[in-house]
């Protein structure tokens, strides 16, 4: 269920890239140069801050005493691609609610749309 969550996250985030067409900080503001060179795409959403917040928001449900540990690393990871400037603070906060939007409500749509277990007869 997690990797399916993330993976869903992920290519939503990148779906949503194409027609969004926002650069990179890095592309529109040359100084000061980013710390991490070589990424390609689009800026908004960050799929990175998308796959961190729904794999936190998924395993908190199924450890829910680790929710520090979890959103704790899912803050670090969205933090970590403003701070090499490779994304927007607004790019970041999308992604999150992205990801958390999609580990909520993708396992509800899951179970919405599963048929109906046949009634078990008494006994």
């Amino acid at each position: 269920m997690t990797a399916v969550i993330v993976w869903t996250a992920d290519l939503t985030a990148l779906a949503i890239k194409v027609p969004v067409d926002r650069p990179r900080p890095f592309v529109t503001e040359p100084q000061p140069p980013p710390l991490f060179i070589g990424v390609r795409g689009d800026s908004f959403p960050s799929a990175h801050a998308a796959t961190s917040f729904a794999a936190a928001v998924v395993l908190t449900s199924f450890f829910p005493r680790r929710w520090p540990v979890f959103f704790g690393l899912a803050v670090a990871i969205a933090f970590s691609r403003v701070y090499v400037g490779v994304h927007y603070p607004g790019d970041v906060l999308a992604g999150a609610a992205l990801g958390a939007l999609i580990a909520i409500a993708l396992p509800r749509l899951v179970t919405a749309l599963r048929p109906p277990r046949p009634a078990q007869p008494p006994g």
